[in-house]
């Protein structure tokens, strides 16, 4: 069987352990069918996930042109505290900046390599946190715009990572933690803003199940760029990265635009 497309993130389905499909434009894959199983990924080509063009991907699925002037990759994206929509002032695209930073966002810790902290929209619970590998994961606040989650998320940068060491995530080395008493013990550290979003007694832990038969010594990862040909039984899956029998790791968030053809 071969399948051929643009990469996209996988999509995910919440539950024990969590399901993985790799959708293309007319076919799709559920990767957990295909543990234990030999499979060939193949580099075709480029194209852009914002314009379509057959261009270089330069970052995030998109190729410099777009990375550069569209508004779902301005800087504020990676830096919530950067947002400014609620002020009414524009950045690249106002009614696009409003229509994603003027609505409920999570900031959370999560447990994937160390505890970390993070911001993301609450639509995006719990796809956020299987994307980035955690075991476990519990929202701190729950506040109504991106801005109030950024200058939370940066008062808690000094205490916390704010990524998560995907080696370690992926050779499942994580430390044993109890994110509720964590969370518990944040009340002075969170912005007077936002106090009044902070319920610690809720009981809103998450645990995830990630679909892994065996998890690697060592990692390597794979860069289809310097590699455009690479085949191997395919071990796991967790976060956005495909974990193969020889150590070797493939994210496929990182090669989002790229087209590859997969062989079964």
């Amino acid at each position: 069987m071969i399948y051929e497309g643009v990469l996209t993130k996988m999509q995910t389905e919440f539950s024990n352990p969590i399901e993985y499909y790799l959708v293309f434009e007319n076919s799709f894959l559920n990767m957990n069918q295909l543990l234990d199983k030999n499979l060939e990924i193949n580099f075709v080509g480029y194209q852009c996930l914002n314009c379509g063009k057959k261009k270089k991907i330069f970052r995030q699925g998109f190729c410099y042109d777009c990375f550069m002037s569209s508004a779902s990759a301005g800087d504020w994206i990676m830096k919530p505290e950067l947002s400014t929509a609620h002020l009414d002032i524009e950045d690249r695209d106002l009614d696009y900046e409003k229509k994603v930073q003027l609505q409920p966002h999570i900031v959370y810790l999560a447990l994937s390599s160390e505890i970390k902290v993070g911001v993301t929209r609450k639509t995006q619970v719990p796809t956020r946190w299987i994307d980035q590998g955690a075991i476990q994961a519990i929202p701190i606040v729950e506040v109504p715009n991106r801005y109030l989650a950024g200058i939370t998320e940066v008062a808690l940068k000094n205490h916390y990572a704010d990524k998560t060491n995907w080696q370690k995530m992926l050779k499942n080395e994580v430390p044993d933690a109890d994110l509720i008493k964590e969370r518990a013990s944040l009340k002075y550290l969170i912005p007077k803003e936002v106090q009044e979003y902070f319920h610690p007694e809720k009981e809103d832990l998450y645990q995830l199940h990630f679909p892994v038969l065996e998890y690697p010594k060592k990692v390597s990862s794979l860069n289809l760029d310097k590699l455009p040909n690479f085949s191997g039984k395919l071990m796991g899956i967790k976060g956005q990265y495909l974990i193969f029998d020889d150590g070797t790791v493939f994210n496929v968030r990182t090669f989002e635009g790229y087209v590859v053809r997969i062989s079964l």
